[in-house]
Parts: structure tokens; C-alpha cells; sequence
């Protein structure tokens, strides 16, 4: 299969797909961490979608505003009135101009025309669902212990043409408050800082390993039934 990974700099993704034999690409505006030569330095809207993929998975688009915890920064009570309060140094037309870029490519990779799409943000705030496509499903909410990583971070999937996930190596919860309990809270723990962003924004490679079974492999088994 031909493969397209979005808005990934990690290559963690392109990497479990490419282990299953797969023909993966990476593309992000930012070069591959891992210096790959399978990466491509563009924006994920100019052309590269209408390039003949067989599946999309796209990694971290800009979604801080698009999200639930992001809307209190673009609006007061009701829709689009001025926020109560504005992240220091920034004004209403940078979250307006943030916003409409996380709707922008959030809609160009889910309206892309290729078969199997899956995006990968959190659950949207009323605003952002007002802007999305008729056909949005609900995303799928899954967390990476689901997939044998010590992690608590909800991920939500918007899927086209794939089915949801199924967990692989489903870990048992360590108790409340507890320090391991804590530790898989790490995610959001993180202290501010320059590196915070890209850092929270990874991908878990248990759940790209399974990503790539299920989806490439359903995939593979509807072509071999046609």
C-alpha cells in the first residue's frame, strides 16, 4: 500500500507502517527528526494529498484550538463573544487566526480523495464542530495503555474507510493517586517550556504498531476480496 503520514516529524508512525513492508511517506512542514529520506518538507495542503494514497493517517494537525480545553480562549458565554481572558502577548486575532488554520487542514485531509482516512485530535469544541464537514463521525477515543504503553493521554481518531482500534496489549490501571498512577499522568504533567508543545503532541509506538496492523491490514484484505 501506499501510505501517507501527515504532520509528522517523529517518524514513529511512518515507521510502523513501513515495518509491516508498506510504501510510506512523511510530510510536515518541519524535517524528520530521524533525518529519513521518506519525508517530505511541505504543506500537507499543496497537492501532496491528490499524490495516489491508499490510506491517510494524519498525526498532529493544529488542533490547540479546535479542541474542548482550547475553546475558553476563543470565545465568552455563547459563540464568538470576546474571551474573558487571552494567553499573555496574544490578542483574539491570533486565536481566530489559529483557529481557522486548524479547520483549514483538518477538513482538507478529511475531504482528501483518498478511500481510508484517520486523523488523529482530540474531541472538538462547539466552535470547530460548527466548521467541520456533514460526514464528521465521532471520533474514537482510545489511551495508549490500551497498547502496552504506562500512559495516560485520551486520543481521539476521526476514521474514514478503517475500522476503530482494537486494544493490543491492554494494561491493567494502577491505583488512584498512587506514584505509578502519577507517573502514567506524566503526559500532563509536563512543565512549561519550549518543547512542551512537540513533546505532549507524540505519538506512542505501541499504538502506530497497532494502527498499522489493523488499518493497512484491513485494508490489504478488502483489496484481496474485490
Amino acid at each position: 500500500m501506499r501510505i501517507l503520514i501527515g504532520c509528522e516529524t517523529s517518524g514513529i508512525a511512518r515507521r510502523a507502517f513501513a515495518a509491516l513492508g508498506h510504501d510510506v511517506w512523511s510530510c510536515d512542514l518541519e524535517p524528520a527528526e530521524d533525518g529519513s529520506n521518506r519525508h517530505i518538507i511541505c504543506d500537507i495542503r499543496d497537492g501532496i494529498l491528490a499524490w495516489g494514497w491508499d490510506l491517510l493517517a494524519v498525526m498532529h494537525p493544529p488542533c490547540t484550538r479546535l479542541c474542548r480545553s482550547g475553546r475558553r480562549w476563543m470565545s465568552g458565554p455563547g459563540k464568538w463573544t470576546p474571551p474573558k481572558r487571552l494567553p499573555a502577548g496574544r490578542t483574539w486575532d491570533d486565536m481566530r487566526a489559529e483557529f481557522d488554520l486548524g479547520v483549514s487542514v483538518f477538513t482538507a485531509c478529511w475531504k482528501a480523495p483518498i478511500e481510508r482516512v484517520a486523523i488523529e485530535n482530540p474531541e472538538m469544541n462547539d466552535l470547530a464542530r460548527d466548521r467541520m464537514p456533514a460526514d464528521l463521525p465521532a471520533p474514537q477515543m482510545v489511551q495508549p495503555f490500551w497498547f502496552g504503553e504506562p500512559f495516560y493521554k485520551s486520543t481521539g481518531w476521526y476514521l474514514r474507510g478503517v475500522p476503530t482500534l482494537r486494544p493490543s496489549d491492554r494494561l491493567e490501571e494502577p491505583v488512584r493517586g498512587s506514584a505509578e498512577w502519577r507517573a502514567w499522568s506524566r503526559v500532563h504533567r509536563m512543565p512549561p517550556g519550549p518543547e512542551r508543545a512537540r513533546l505532549r503532541s507524540r505519538s506512542f509506538p505501541g499504538m502506530m504498531a497497532a494502527a498499522a496492523e489493523q488499518w493497512a491490514g484491513y485494508a490489504d484484505e478488502a483489496e484481496a476480496a474485490e
